[in-house]
């Protein structure tokens, strides 16, 4: 009896096998890799004797280092010919606080040029204390503003895939600013999870997401909004309880000593945060900066918005005015000869010699080393997600000919100290290519470009391909 039951079992699995192989054959012969294809690619790989050593080059090293333009660094010439003394060089660590670093770089800049101060760091800590903070309350206030969609509603899962991140941009750092005011760097130092904000960062994210569920539960059972409101403080309360014990508590006041720049003493007193701003910044930096965009995919010389690409739920949505690049470099031009420091970003990894400190697109020959072309211009890049801003720095210098043409551009990192004394050489090719994000100052934007801002933008969504912030 068992024999049999077992030499039944076996034709019925015979008998279910035979259709699965038909299925599979009719799905190759309509876009699946058949055998008869497979066979047609191997043959197209020549597996000669340079094909060989190739693989087993390629199979032991960097391909990057391979790929390596040798040529490319030859007779490269570091000089520019208009440049920004920067102050020093900062160092982000594992963190994505690049868009904070790049912003509180150019301030400290300005700061210490308009008091004769000797030296300022600024606290990224401190800003960014409330940067977390503040995107928490974003996230949670859109959980009840959107709480009577379902769960696959396009914004809700956007919501929730973005609780929080440490990445910006430009209006985020703003909106901080012009609210909570700075610091002195001493005032409040750095922390471990500063500096190392990956595990930080998902614990807050974990608990947003769960508080995100409750807000929408409460909602369905019919909770007045005055108790939503109630809850939401009450989780923001938790928030700030983990960001107190891994960051610190940020000062409501501190005393600070004043000193020139020959190092003399020149007052002691105490401040607040928003009081230390308006004596030594005082910029109004929503109404006097202007975000430039180069973005190939959609018409230049209008004006976009993008929906929810903020940090402060009462802050400002990221807007630009989107514009050629040949017309970006010329205001950057300007600024840098009246020795004015701007927000860049870009995408940075992109054929990035580290060691050198330079990037270049000659830096690095994929297509001979695959053998295969990689033809997609910009337009084509970001479309295809391949390609977007990643990073931010502060734009310092520019290299023009004879002619007023730029060669080549500096910026100014905050990886710390390396190649360049910490700047890294950006070729005029590569800015066109890889370039995204310059905020300038209104007074060295011409009047028909100003105009433009002053349109009401076009609307994006909140998942658009610009959307990346940078880190």
């Amino acid at each position: 009896m068992k024999k049999q039951k077992l030499s039944i079992a076996f034709i019925m699995l015979c008998v279910a096998a035979a259709p699965v192989a038909d299925i599979h054959a009719e799905k190759a012969g309509k876009g699946g890799i058949s055998p008869e294809m497979m066979s047609r690619i191997r043959a197209s790989y020549p597996d000669d004797a340079t094909t060989k050593a190739l693989r087993n080059a390629l199979g032991n090293s960097d391909i990057d280092k391979i790929a390596l333009n040798s040529e490319a660094g030859n007779a490269f010439d570091t000089n520019f010919s208009h440049r920004v003394k920067s102050k020093g060089i900062t160092n982000q660590k594992s963190s994505g606080r690049c868009w904070l670093f790049t912003g509180l770089n150019v301030l400290r800049a300005q700061m210490m040029a308009a008091h004769d101060l000797p030296e300022l760091q600024l606290s990224q800590n401190y800003n960014f204390f409330y940067d977390q903070l503040e995107k928490a309350n974003l996230f949670l206030q859109g959980m009840i503003d959107y709480a009577d969609r379902p769960m696959d509603d396009k914004m809700v899962d956007w919501l929730f895939a973005n609780p929080i991140s440490d990445g910006g941009q430009y209006t985020g750092l703003s909106d901080n600013l012009m609210k909570y005011g700075v610091v002195p760097a001493e005032v409040m130092r750095e922390s471990y999870s500063s500096n190392n904000t990956s595990r930080m960062r998902n614990l807050i994210a974990l608990k947003l997401r769960e508080d995100g569920l409750e807000l929408r539960r409460m909602y369905a059972d019919k909770a007045k909004p005055a108790a939503l409101q109630t809850r939401k403080e009450q989780m923001l309360g938790e928030i700030y309880r983990m960001l107190a014990l891994t960051l610190g508590t940020p000062p409501s006041e501190f005393t600070w000593t004043r000193k020139d720049s020959k190092g003399n003493v020149v007052s002691t007193r105490k401040y607040t945060p928003m009081e230390f701003y308006k004596e030594f910044a005082g910029n109004d930096l929503k109404n006097d900066y202007v975000m430039l965009m180069n973005d190939p995919t959609r018409e230049y010389y209008k004006p976009y918005e993008i929906d929810y690409d903020r940090h402060t739920y009462d802050g400002e949505n990221w807007t630009y005015i989107n514009l050629p690049a040949e017309d970006i470099k010329k205001m950057a031009i300007e600024s840098i000869k009246d020795n004015a420091m701007m927000y860049f970003s870009c995408d940075v990894n992109k054929f990035f010699d580290r060691e050198r400190g330079v990037l270049d697109t000659d830096n690095f020959d994929y297509s001979s080393l695959m053998g295969v072309d990689f033809g997609m211009n910009k337009a084509d890049r970001i479309r295809t997600h391949a390609s977007a801003s990643s990073h931010a720095m502060t734009l310092v210098a520019v290299d023009l000919d004879a002619e007023g043409k730029p060669q080549k551009w500096m910026v100014e990192n905050s990886w710390g100290n390396g190649a360049n004394d910490g700047h890294l050489i950006i070729t005029d090719k590569w800015f066109d290519e890889y370039m995204f994000r310059l905020v300038v100052n209104r007074k060295y934007i011409p009047a028909d470009i100003l105009a433009i801002a002053r349109q009401t933008p076009i609307m994006l969504p909140a998942w658009d391909p610009m959307f990346s912030p940078d880190e």
